[in-house]
């Protein structure tokens, strides 16, 4: 026999208590930061009888998911209903843009160069992307001036690229050639 009786109504309380769990758990490559900060939640909502927490990935291939997904129940088994499930979302992908004004300050605080948009740079000429991206041409000027990535101690651009990647693939390592200091950068896309 079928009900025609329409489905509960979610509870409010119910989904504030669960995007306060997720502003707990942080991403386990970039600890200064929460998965909400970076974006990577993207969603709560009522399934049936259930809440589904749908999650992007920062990349498809990105090795800390299964963490993040086990961190996700591990703070939701303490603090939210118990008919939770996380679905991972691939389109549209993960893009630093969702990345939150805070956790951008927090990057720069842990000494990480957080991305910039697809913005103009500090001088307020364009930055074709593929500089944005942390893939330097080769005969592009490093130092002096020739550095876009601001230094995340220092605040100088006088920087250049040393490596496309840094501690994880989503970073590129760069040095400050004011304050010699190396740092990641977190590349835009």
């Amino acid at each position: 026999m079928t009900s025609n009786a329409p489905a509960p109504r979610p509870d409010p309380a119910e989904a504030a208590a669960i995007w306060r769990a997720l502003a707990t758990v942080v991403d386990p490559e970039i600890p200064s930061v929460t998965i909400v900060e970076l974006g990577i939640v993207r969603s709560v909502e009522p399934e049936g009888g259930d809440w589904v927490v749908a999650i992007t990935p920062t990349y498809s291939g990105c090795p800390a998911t299964r963490v993040i997904e086990s961190d996700i129940h591990e703070a939701l088994a303490q603090e939210a209903p118990a008919n939770v499930r996380v679905r991972t979302v691939l389109s549209p992908p993960w893009t630093t843009d969702w990345i939150a004004p805070e956790a951008r300050r927090k990057l720069r605080e842990a000494g990480i160069a957080p991305p910039r948009h697809g913005a103009p740079d500090a001088a307020g000429t364009a930055v074709p992307l593929q500089r944005l991206r942390g893939d330097r041409d080769a005969s592009a000027p490093t130092g002096a001036g020739g550095g876009d990535v601001a230094c995340p101690r220092c605040g100088s651009l006088r920087t250049t690229l040393v490596a496309r990647f840094g501690s994880t693939a989503c970073k590129a390592q760069y040095r400050c050639l004011d304050c010699l200091e190396p740092f990641d950068y977190f590349k835009p896309y």
